[in-house]
């Protein structure tokens, strides 16, 4: 009579048994789960630490350690380019694209750290594998540099447009548009677009120098108003003068040499250096 009691004890062991090892694997991928949105959150926080080359450091290893997982490729490749290493981001990029889960704004990217790499043929391959229905800002920008490599103006012209217009901070857009501008020799529309960039972003340096410089090929000696420190005043006098003495105006360059060595808070080597050279030039 006790052999149906023990089965039965032996029944509700097996039982616990097995309910102890479901809990136990529900908990494992719980914690698995949780491990993957702490690595998900840790994956963009390195994607924004202040030393590039640490997050290309977290992200190799992350990628050798999980070599099928897309979004730490994307992470490396990421990281390469702000570590201003184009040729090894665009050799992840390539990579990523083959990828399953791949989608148009990685083949983007991977045109993107291309044309870093100055490969604009194959970036201008890649881009035309973007289906024309992928509109972004990004796509645009790399479509109006490219036009403006094969000096395709009034193709370039409309994607620049385009692109400011998708952007809430298009300052890069028109201080590029603006270059262009003046690789054509269209100063005054570059020196409007300068202007633009400054409006968007008042603290942009290079749309500050290529303002000057816009301005000094019109032969326009004065500094143009806007937000500046001294030391950008003294470096944008500077550029000035170099300007007017390379269109033969060395009289005035002299002057705003001078002038951009008196501004300077401290020893302004450039210009004294550039100073010195002229006039030495001038007593031969």
């Amino acid at each position: 009579m006790r052999h149906p009691v023990l089965l039965v004890l032996c029944l509700g062991t097996v039982g616990l048994m097995g309910c102890q090892k479901s809990s136990d694997q529900e908990v494992s991928r719980a914690m698995k789960s949780v491990n993957v949105i702490d690595e998900s959150n840790l994956n963009d926080i390195m994607l924004t630490v202040g030393d590039p080359n640490e997050s290309v450091a977290y992200f190799r290893k992350t990628s050798a350690e999980n070599p099928d997982r897309i979004d730490v490729k994307r992470g490396l490749a990421i990281s390469l380019v702000r570590a201003q290493k184009p040729q090894e981001a665009a050799a992840v990029w390539s990579q990523v694209v083959t990828h399953p889960e791949a989608n148009n704004d990685d083949r983007v990217a991977y045109a993107d750290a291309l044309i870093r790499s100055n490969e604009w043929a194959r970036a201008e391959a890649e881009l035309n594998k973007v289906p024309p229905t992928h509109e972004t800002f990004e796509r645009y920008k790399l479509e109006a540099m490219i036009a403006d490599s094969k000096k395709n103006w009034k193709k370039s012209d409309s994607f620049y447009e385009i692109a400011a217009g998708m952007t809430t901070t298009p300052a890069g857009v028109y201080n590029n548009w603006g270059f262009s501008k003046l690789t054509r020799g269209d100063y005054s529309g570059a020196e409007k677009l300068f202007y633009d960039a400054l409006t968007y972003d008042p603290q942009l340096f290079t749309a500050k120098n290529n303002l000057v410089l816009a301005r000094g090929a019109q032969r326009k000696y004065d500094l143009p108003v806007i937000k500046m420190t001294q030391i950008e005043r003294a470096q944008l006098l500077h550029t000035m003068a170099l300007t007017a003495i390379k269109q033969g105006d060395v009289q005035i360059g002299k002057g705003l040499l001078q002038e951009a060595i008196n501004t300077h808070p401290q020893y302004f080597e450039a210009a004294e250096r550039s100073l010195s050279a002229l006039d030495a030039k001038v007593t031969n």
